[in-house]
């Protein structure tokens, strides 16, 4: 979610695809060496991997998993052939409710609300840091959106570091939010970090670069994140212009070597990785998106574990809770992956919106309580489906934002001066 109203030197590139035998390769910089031909079509050492500054040889050993061949990646036998396994034993079977297991939000502004002289209160008025009230009121999670060169330092490594010490010391887990830009990045706009390169070759180099290098930061800060996702709200794509939608190959290996700076980090254990799309409602946009991406042959079902949404009432009159759970329900049977809602909220006023609400949401009050009746729904909704298991409510304590980019004044779940709303409780329900 963006603040939609005030915002908010290689020739190769991870996989790459050769037709060559490789003997005597020394892997630099990882624990593996070894004197071997590669004659099978598939490389198999999950230990190897392009890394930092890697020479134009080392460049040339392939992703694990990835097949050798010409320059355009091949799609394997075995997956034109077969479905997934998973596809087979979802194919047919009923929705089952399962539970919530991660309940969250996002609370990337909380340093800066601080630093501005915001403190926060429990519902009894009580002062106390907000990832106690948080973690009293049955939030696990924390998401944190992660800036690559942000001019003024907010949401930059160093920010998010000193943010997730904090959630771990009170027992929450973190979910890195990987934005690869230098500000907002968001359906509107996918701008390429300051500095670095624009051909598809060297992009992807940099970005397995900077995700690997950035994931070893936080496991030597002592954080290991239970979820990453590689670029947010991506529909139209991601560092633009070379991975817009226009050009579906180079979006799937900017993908991929997203994925695989994750996997080659010294993170342990390793995160879940997850794509994130907004207008989870709409079916056929995921579909198209997954389907081409997909598609591709390089960016693979394997590279990833969740597929993320986002979900607003207040931006369209088809975002209904029906649509949602049409859209997740066949996300989850077509692809098998977990599903989670990782942006929403509700207003506590909303006097004048933009745009009609949908109709199954109307008769949802404006409220706090209407907060608890609006989360527990898509709660709902995300419990009917195969392997929904998670709902992160977006910045409920940004006060200085109450907004939170909708025509909606307020949808916080803390009110002004910093006191919890009652309604922070429902993730004690949901």
């Amino acid at each position: 979610m963006i603040p939609r109203l005030n915002r908010k030197g290689n020739s190769h590139t991870p996989p790459h695809f050769q037709r060559r035998k490789l003997a005597n390769h020394v892997c630099q910089g990882f624990r593996c060496r070894q004197k071997r031909w590669l004659t099978a079509s598939r490389v198999t050492n999950p230990g190897c991997g392009p890394g930092f500054q890697q020479s134009r040889e080392i460049a040339l050993m392939p992703r694990p998993g990835t097949w050798i061949g010409s320059a355009t990646p091949r799609i394997p036998l075995s997956t034109m052939l077969l479905p997934s396994l998973s596809t087979l034993l979802l194919a047919g079977l009923p929705a089952v409710n399962a539970a919530i297991t991660y309940k969250g939000v996002d609370w990337s502004s909380l340093l800066i609300e601080e630093r501005a002289g915001m403190s926060f209160k429990d519902v009894n008025g009580n002062t106390k840091p907000l990832e106690r009230i948080l973690i009293e009121n049955g939030v696990n999670t924390v998401r944190q959106r992660v800036w690559v060169n942000p001019s003024n330092g907010e949401y930059n490594m160093d920010y998010n570091i000193q943010l997730a010490r904090r959630a771990k010391a009170v027992g929450l887990g973190v979910y890195i939010d990987f934005h690869y830009s230098d500000t907002w990045a968001d359906p509107g706009k996918q701008g390429i970090p300051s500095g670095w390169p624009t051909d598809i070759d060297n992009l992807s180099w940099k970005l397995y670069n900077y995700t690997l290098e950035s994931c070893n930061r936080f496991q030597d800060a002592g954080i290991q994140p239970t979820i990453i996702s590689i670029g947010n709200e991506i529909t139209p794509g991601l560092l633009w212009p070379t991975g817009r939608t226009n050009n579906w190959g180079n979006i799937a290996r900017l993908l991929r070597s997203a994925a695989w700076g994750i996997k080659d980090s010294r993170l342990s254990p390793k995160p879940k990785i997850m794509i994130h799309l907004d207008n989870g409602w709409n079916w056929n946009t995921q579909n198209n998106w997954y389907t081409n991406v997909l598609r591709q042959g390089t960016f693979e079902a394997s590279d990833y574990d969740i597929m993320g949404v986002s979900f607003y009432p207040f931006y369209s009159e088809a975002a209904s809770l029906s649509a949602l759970k049409t859209s997740l329900t066949n996300m989850a049977n077509t692809w098998g992956k977990e599903i989670q809602v990782v942006e929403t909220n509700w207003p506590v006023q909303c006097p004048n919106p933009r745009y009609q609400f949908p109709a199954d949401v109307r008769s949802i009050p404006f409220s706090e309580a209407g907060q608890v009746q609006y989360v527990t729904k898509v709660a709902d909704v995300v419990r009917s489906v195969n392997r929904g298991n998670g709902l992160f409510y977006w910045e409920p304590a940004w006060l200085n934002n109450a907004a939170l980019g909708s025509s909606c004044p307020e949808n916080t779940m803390f009110a002004w001066g910093g006191r919890a709303r009652s309604s922070i409780s429902v993730f004690q329900r949901i």
